[in-house]
């Protein structure tokens, strides 16, 4: 279906512009090896992705989504982390296909851009800094720059005021029935892209306004 054409595109980074499991699973299990636990497959790490890194590390430590860690094991394991991940943020992390053509056909028609993400902003503003991203976007709304975070409303608002953009005036783009719950709670039109994480499940389950298998189709749409 046709998109009514935004004056704002928000986008978010895991899953929709960069695929970053590669280095979230090798720090993930780096840090367990660290700590004297063993490591988990890179599947099972990807269907964890979503939420921020302390969700991430719960997982990692208890198994799986659920039942929490003991938290002392999670004091233990964060620091290392962030300081594993931290030096290999962008090491194999790469834009998925058609992410630039995308990026480059709504900038040409003079909409203005940001990226909305879970990630911290350290990280986020590294990765897209590296991978050539980062001058693209108006405004970075990281997953710690606010008192909330996705599926919470607040970060896409917050974008929207920064560009003067009214929320009916305005698209989010990811990959996760999270950024469909805050595009939704935002006023916003949503599209989601197929090859994102969403914790294994389909998005087109979480019912956006339209799905595409590339950025690159965004001019069919828009």
């Amino acid at each position: 279906m046709a998109l009514s054409t935004p004056d704002m595109v928000l986008l978010d980074l895991d899953g929709t512009l960069v695929d970053s499991v590669p280095d979230l699973a090798w720090s993930l299990n780096r840090t367990l090896a660290i700590i004297g636990l063993p490591g988990h497959e890179i599947e099972r790490i990807r269907g964890w992705i979503g939420l921020g890194i302390e969700h991430l590390i719960r997982c990692a430590l208890a198994g799986g989504p659920g039942a929490g860690p003991d938290p002392s094991l999670f004091e233990r394991a964060l620091p290392v982390f962030l300081e594993v991940y931290g030096e290999n943020a962008c090491v194999h992390s790469h834009c998925y296909p058609g992410v630039q053509e995308g990026i480059d056909y709504l900038k040409g028609k003079g909409i203005d851009l940001g990226c909305v993400t879970n990630k911290r902003a350290q990280f986020a503003e590294s990765i897209l800094k590296k991978l050539g991203l980062l001058d693209d976007f108006g405004i970075v709304v990281a997953g710690d720059t606010l008192p909330k975070r996705k599926p919470d409303p607040m970060p896409l608002l917050h974008a929207a005021r920064h560009f003067h953009v009214a929320p009916e005036n305005a698209l989010m783009i990811g990959d996760s029935c999270k950024d469909v719950e805050a595009a939704r709670a935002a006023g916003f039109q949503v599209l989601c892209v197929t090859y994102g994480y969403n914790f294994g499940r389909d998005i087109r389950d979480a019912g956006p306004d339209a799905v595409v298998d590339s950025l690159a189709e965004l001019p069919s749409l828009i």
